[in-house]
């Protein structure tokens, strides 16, 4: 006989990270009432906190299944107990009324629709049939729709629709899967969609999603307001169509992002890993590129090849519009991807519907569409209906809108897969997020040890492809991607982003820390802002700080290698860096190698024109008489020839306009332009190194015995009374030229110049390996988004016994950099 009575215990247990709005108070109910505990459980500005009673080994089951059996949706950081001061007095469990409070919770990124809702959306018997805002706790809107915290209706866009008894029922039980879902609502309750012709007149239609799909398909241009903006749809095969709406959006080049009804869909058009699916059908649900069919399946030609051979919209084969397995092995194509699409690549953009309104929309389309982002080029995306018929009406023939308000502007993320072809760091796939926005953002990134206290830090960003960062309670939250800065709307939009997150987590910050360019927006306004303290910090230490910081590498870590490579970024003493090899830890770098510094003619315009990039190369590796004896005969000097040389060398003889910059990527640039890649214009930042990369054959150049590097010297340049090396190209130009005259392949040039420049790069590693204390190297900056050159590099380095870390949680390029000013600032405070 058992003598021993069960101990009794009362408890305040306080659990803090993403368990707000995701179901994670009923799943607390339905564990503590499965352990037969009393007590309550509500939200507050710290997360959730739970009042338990009960059997001390039931309140241990409790805390063991909350961790293990956590809603999807959430994420928990920290749970703390501690006993319960108050009188056990309850009788039942309860879920009680939110708290306010101070404000340290988080806030759930935006989610893609769940299989649940997906299927309610689909059903005739379900009351949620073809209603395009069907969402419950494990999806839908939060971060776009949120006002302030706690996250409960009356403080997002959803307080303005009263539940009806039906809703309100569900909301209220706690046993059912919309018990709290803050955005539920039905057709009887909830937001409505309606169509819009450009001129405003509202389109007579029983089911504007099924008209939509009919306008698509006949070649309509079309604004859809969906979750976090409003985009520009229109079918993707048709080249007609595609190109007026690049002519209309004055976005000419840069690649249009594409959205499909399933995975079968993708595939007729695509190759795909497992780890891209896995992507794809997430509740993050980001545009994933994934390559061409008839690019990367060398055996497996498939339609999608056609575009690059200028089919455009003239395909014959039937569609087998029924399939939606994902794992069908039979292709069948009606149309090809339209050529401008993605002109210049061998990868496409895909995703697939994130929201019951994408999914309605492309039930019967058995065909892509373009999904690009709802705005004029360089704009922010439009989320707000009379801002969509100004702006959007001059683009869109018809505009799709709804009721229901985006309060936070989110973009759609944007990531890759590297996967085996590219042997990057001995793991068959790696995942690369080019652009940090729904599904991810707000969601916090945990600092490393030696950053538990720090306080208060807002980090301003970059000018380019910016976010900004609140550091706090050992974490890292940055905000969804916010475009580039230059454009007017674009920082307007940031300063009201950056209001609403202050507002949001109540962050007072003590320190500010901004990027060392005087010219940036983000500095001038983090200079106007009020904290203790105010840190510049320099571009490419808060990138290899970013790297150090998503690896977990302590604060007191000793200082590694970091390999910077980007496009530009404010050195020391004014001058512009771009191809660094800095020692560095959180609290210092020294500089032990660069890139040639190479003049920029015209400055910004060498980012746009870059022939002017190759013009500068030359002349730093030649002179012109030089250049004419021994490569007059080719096209690329006989077209140098007809620039106006003489006021050319004058502007870099006296620095008019055209700064010193070691920079990479104004090197590539250089190399496509020789090979007549976007020689005379891009329309975006770094499109003719990108257009280079997509004409080399990954698989070919791994096999090394095919491709000869071109080959670096290494010069020696004064700086601060210090020798520094840097890598001269002159050889590499020589070698180039001679194929040229050769007419050796552009492919081949281009495989022999990434080769070549890995090759130099861990030369450089090797010959400062003596002044480093540590065999580990971190590569960041935005030219290592160039798959090619990151794979070739890290192989190499790997073969050295180096530790290769890159980049898995924030971009490598300047979307990642606020994380590193953030915890530069924080090492230098502490």
């Amino acid at each position: 006989m058992n003598n021993h009575s069960p101990t009794i215990s009362q408890e305040e247990i306080r659990v803090r990270g993403t368990v707000q709005g995701v179901g994670f108070r009923p799943t607390v109910y339905r564990l503590a009432k499965a352990c037969q505990l009393t007590g309550d459980v509500c939200n507050d500005g710290q997360g959730v906190l739970i009042r338990v009673c009960g059997n001390s080994e039931a309140i241990e089951e409790l805390v063991r299944r909350l961790q293990k059996e956590c809603p999807p949706l959430a994420s928990i950081e920290t749970i703390s107990r501690s006993p319960y001061p108050g009188d056990c007095t309850f009788d039942d469990f309860v879920i009680a009324q939110s708290l306010s409070g101070s404000v340290s919770t988080e806030i759930a990124p935006d989610a893609a629709t769940c299989p649940q809702c997906q299927a309610e959306t689909f059903d005739s018997r379900s009351r949620w049939y073809r209603y395009p805002f069907t969402n419950c706790t494990h999806c839908g809107p939060r971060l776009s729709i949120i006002q302030s915290i706690p996250y409960d209706r009356i403080n997002t866009s959803m307080a303005a629709f009263v539940m009806c008894s039906d809703c309100a029922r569900e909301y209220h039980d706690v046993e059912n899967r919309r018990f709290h879902a803050q955005p539920i609502a039905c057709p009887v309750c909830g937001p409505q969609v309606w169509l819009e012709q450009a001129n405003g007149q509202v389109v007579d239609t029983s089911d504007p999603l099924d008209t939509v799909c009919i306008l698509l398909q006949q070649g309509e241009i079309v604004a859809i307001k969906g979750l976090g903006g409003i985009h520009l749809a229109c079918d993707a095969t048709n080249e007609r169509t595609v190109q007026k709406l690049r002519s209309r959006k004055q976005r000419y080049h840069k690649p249009l992002a594409l959205m499909a009804r399933d995975i079968a869909v993708i595939e007729q058009y695509c190759t795909l890993n497992p780890k891209e699916r896995e992507l794809l059908q997430s509740p993050v649900a980001p545009i994933v590129l994934l390559e061409k069919r008839g690019q990367g399946d060398k055996g497996t030609r498939g339609q999608g090849d056609k575009e690059t051979r200028g089919q455009g919209d003239k395909g014959t084969r039937k569609n087998n519009f029924n399939s939606t397995s994902s794992n069908s092995s039979v292709i069948s194509v009606t149309k090809s991807v339209a050529t401008s699409v993605a002109p210049g690549q061998t990868t496409l953009g895909f995703m697939l519907p994130n929201t019951p309104l994408h999914h309605l929309i492309l039930q019967q389309m058995d065909r892509p569409i373009v999904l690009t982002s709802g705005n004029l080029s360089d704009e922010p995306q439009c989320i707000d209906n009379q801002d969509a018929r100004i702006k959007l009406g001059k683009i869109a023939d018809y505009l799709l809108l709804h009721n229901r308000d985006i309060v936070n502007r989110v973009d759609d993320s944007v990531v890759r897969v590297i996967n085996s072809k590219f042997k990057i760091q001995n793991s068959k796939f790696k995942i690369q997020i080019l652009r940090r926005a729904r599904g991810y953002a707000p969601a916090p990134i945990r600092l490393p040890a030696g950053f538990d206290s720090v306080p208060h830090i807002l980090a301003m960003g970059s000018e380019l492809k910016n976010t900004f960062c609140l550091l706090r309670d050992g974490q890292a939250i940055l905000s969804q991607h916010l475009g580039d800065l230059e454009n007017a709307a674009a920082f307007g939009a940031y300063r009201d982003t950056l209001n609403l997150y202050l507002g949001l987590f109540k962050h007072k910050p003590v320190a500010i820390a901004i990027d060392k360019h005087p010219e940036y927006l983000s500095t001038k306004l983090g200079k106007t802002l009020d904290a203790t303290f105010l840190q510049e910090i320099q571009h490419h230490h808060a990138h290899i700080a970013a790297c150090l910081a998503e690896n977990g590498i302590p604060l007191d870590a000793p200082p590694v290698l970091g390999i910077a490579l980007d496009g530009l970024g404010y050195g020391e003493n004014g001058t512009l860096w771009g191809g660094e090899f800095l020692l560095a830890d959180y609290r210092g770098f020294k500089r032990l190698a660069t890139f040639k510094p190479v003049t920029m003619i015209g400055g910004e315009k060498a980012i746009y024109q870059p022939w002017r990039n190759t013009y500068a190369q030359l002349m730093a590796a030649f002179d012109w008489e030089e250049l004419q004896q021994q490569y007059g005969d080719l096209e690329l000097v006989r077209f140098l020839e007809q620039k106006p040389r003489q006021l050319l060398n004058q502007v870099i003889e006296k620095g008019i306009n055209s700064p010193l910059a070691s920079s990479a990527g104004r090197l590539f640039d250089g190399v496509a332009a020789a090979l007549g890649i976007c020689r005379q214009e891009c329309s975006y930042e770094g499109q003719a190194a990108i257009e280079m990369e997509a004409l080399i054959d990954a698989d070919r150049l791994n096999q090394v015995e095919e491709v000869v590097p071109y080959p670096f010297g290494i010069g020696t340049l004064e700086s601060r009374g210090e020798f520094l090396p840097f890598l001269e190209p002159r050889p590499m130009w020589q070698a180039l030229l001679n194929d040229l005259q050769q007419t050796v392949s552009k492919a081949e040039i281009g495989a022999k110049f990434h080769s070549g420049l890995a090759s130099a790069i861990a030369i450089i590693v090797d010959q400062l390996r003596p002044q480093t204390v540590s065999d580990r190297v971190v590569l960041t900056g935005g030219v290592f988004q160039n798959r090619i050159l990151l794979a070739q590099v890290t192989n190499r380095l790997e073969a050295m016994g180096i530790e290769v870390l890159t980049h898995r949680l924030v971009p490598p390029n300047d979307g990642g950099i606020s994380l590193g000013q953030a915890v530069i600032a924080a090492a230098q405070l502490i």
